[in-house]
């Protein structure tokens, strides 16, 4: 059974995807997916075990307004499944905002992450994440192509 030591470190492993996707911190963002396999909707390959691809992929989509995508990602719903002591299964929504100069402020896109984590030498790392997408508002601030219903 998991302990709440174990509750709390993959609680902060999910959240700080959101907290370096809005500061900007795509290097940091991509080192942690360093040991995951990462699966993106709309039929793009995906990434394994590359936090220099992870990097580029997110550098190359988004808008970047002096350095950061002016956006929130929100993690709510998240929901942890043992599935061994060191392996849990994740699920989570995201709601993201985004305020631009041009842009009042305004949720933009959601969708549900699907993740594995796992336990080695002590500490929680993401294995696997799925990205999907689902409700879409207002994304012409948000990347540099078109993302959104249909991309399946």
């Amino acid at each position: 059974m998991l302990e709440t030591a174990d509750y709390i470190a993959i609680q902060n492993l999910v959240h700080l995807y959101p907290k370096r996707l809005d500061s900007g911190d795509l290097v940091g963002l991509g080192h942690l997916f360093a040991n995951a396999t990462v699966y993106f909707e709309g039929g793009m390959s995906p990434v394994i075990s590359d936090p220099a691809e992870m990097t580029k992929r997110f550098g190359d989509f988004l808008r970047l307004y002096d350095g950061i995508p002016r956006t929130r990602h929100a993690i709510v719903n998240l929901i942890l499944e043992e599935v061994t002591p060191a392996k849990v299964e994740a699920s989570s929504t995201v709601i993201v905002f985004q305020q631009t100069d041009a842009l009042p402020l305004q949720p933009i896109i959601t969708g549900d992450y699907r993740d594995i984590l796992e336990k080695v030498s002590g500490q929680w790392r993401f294995a696997e994440r799925h990205i999907t997408n689902d409700l879409f508002g207002n994304l012409g601030a948000h990347g540099r192509y078109t993302i959104g219903q249909g991309d399946s």
